[in-house]
């Protein structure tokens, strides 16, 4: 048996053999069939130079089976930067939804440029040195906090563009858009190139609810911003908000890509209702963020009773109809859920009981892999292969027991070169 190679920690050349999941890999179409174990992994030699893959080879069963295993940085498609880590001055200890709400307006009034930007530092360090290379952030974009909120994310995209993509969405109650402030938030969005946002929860099955749909559709289509909503994130009044949603898209049908965010109350329908509307959903192109976090936090909590029925996006029902989907984080330590740490394999971890989904196979790890960054439509979909970005996460272990049964230790390469403890670059 050959020895496995170890770490090198030269500047932006190295080589490392690991296990790396099939679906990651694009391998050249002359490679040799890799040997695959039964969670889906296959040993690797991954080789780069000057930031970028440049070779990967399957190992041979000649070969020592290697001690690591390896993901390619990921992506994180929902989080609220603006309100991250203010639960412990707002806390919500009821634990509700109406709570929530109560302290995050609390919350908002008493924002600054130098404390959202303190807390977004804060994040981005945090997202940084756990291997995201991606983050979508909600913005608060309504009442005094917006500007302060806005100014600060302005800011930090600019001061971490090299390091992380961060996008912005403007989050507004859905009637802000047809408002004669739309236009300038609208004009705002699309030169950060983010996205517009809303908020769609039960009751919204009036018609004016598909008007202000339609407003809001027009305007992401003049700018050509992409649209991404908060949208059924509730435990009754099942579907309501994407009902609207599909009549709206009937009538004012746009370019630009719609994102559903949440969509906990469709796991409410009767199969066989859910399953038409999931096929008018992929027949549209919608995209769904299941946040199962914080639905599971929040959604038909009762006083002194467990829930025995927990909302959430029915993921694998949409996968299955063609809609893609990708699970992000969403709320850390603020009014809305207590816990998370902008760590993408702790995440990964939290969110397998939540949802059952199977990461050794290839539809229950793509909503952690590569539908985040398709949704983002970032340039790199995620796959290792010559030429990709040099950019990994490597942990110790040789299965997906050894990743998810703890948030563990790891190293981030980014560009080609290994972070150092601090989150920098050597």
């Amino acid at each position: 048996m050959t020895d496995a190679p170890s770490l090198e920690f030269q500047p932006g050349s190295g080589v490392l053999d690991a296990w790396v999941p099939l679906g990651l890999l694009d391998f050249d179409p002359a490679t040799p069939v890799p040997v695959v174990e039964t969670q889906g992994l296959t040993p690797v030699r991954l080789a780069w130079h000057q930031g970028r893959l440049c070779e990967l080879k399957p190992l041979t069963t000649d070969q020592s089976p290697p001690s690591r295993m390896v993901l390619p940085r990921l992506v994180d498609c929902h989080v609220h930067l603006d309100k991250a880590y203010t639960w412990q001055d707002h806390p919500n200890l009821r634990g509700s939804y109406g709570g929530a709400l109560d302290a995050n307006l609390q919350e908002h009034n008493t924002r600054t440029v130098g404390s959202v930007l303190q807390r977004g530092e804060r994040a981005l360090k945090r997202a940084y040195g756990h291997g995201l290379r991606a983050v979508r952030s909600h913005v608060d974009s309504g009442g005094p906090g917006a500007e302060p909120s806005w100014d600060a994310l302005l800011t930090l995209q600019q001061r971490w563009r090299s390091r992380i993509d961060l996008q912005l969405v403007a989050l507004v109650p859905l009637a802000f858009w047809g408002s004669a402030e739309a236009d300038a938030l609208a004009r705002r969005v699309a030169a950060s190139g983010g996205c517009l946002g809303g908020v769609l929860t039960p009751p919204c099955g009036s018609a004016e609810v598909t008007h202000q749909l339609e407003r809001l559709l027009r305007l992401a289509d003049r700018y050509s911003c992409g649209v991404d909503l908060h949208i059924d994130e509730a435990d009754h009044g099942p579907a309501e908000g994407m009902v609207q949603l599909l009549k709206a898209l009937r009538r004012v049908p746009v370019q630009v890509p719609v994102t559903c965010s949440h969509a906990s109350s469709l796991s409410l329908l009767p199969a066989p209702r859910l399953l038409r509307l999931a096929e008018h959903m992929a027949a549209v192109q919608l995209r769904v963020i299941a946040l199962p976090l914080t639905n599971a936090w929040l959604l038909a909590r009762s006083e002194g009773a467990t829930p025995l029925q927990r909302p959430q996006a029915p993921i694998r029902q949409l996968q299955r109809c063609g809609v893609p989907v990708a699970v992000a984080g969403d709320n850390v330590a603020d009014p809305w859920f207590p816990g998370g740490d902008f760590d993408p394999l702790a995440l990964l971890a939290a969110s397998m009981p939540l949802t059952q989904l199977l990461p050794w196979q290839r539809l229950g790890l793509a909503p952690f892999t590569t539908a985040p960054s398709a949704i983002l439509q970032l340039e790199w979909d995620g796959v290792l292969r010559a030429g990709a970005p040099a950019d990994l996460i490597c942990i110790e272990g040789q299965g997906w027991s050894d990743l998810i049964r703890c948030p563990p230790q790891r190293q981030v390469l980014v560009k080609g070169h290994w972070l150092t403890s601090s989150g920098a670059r050597p």
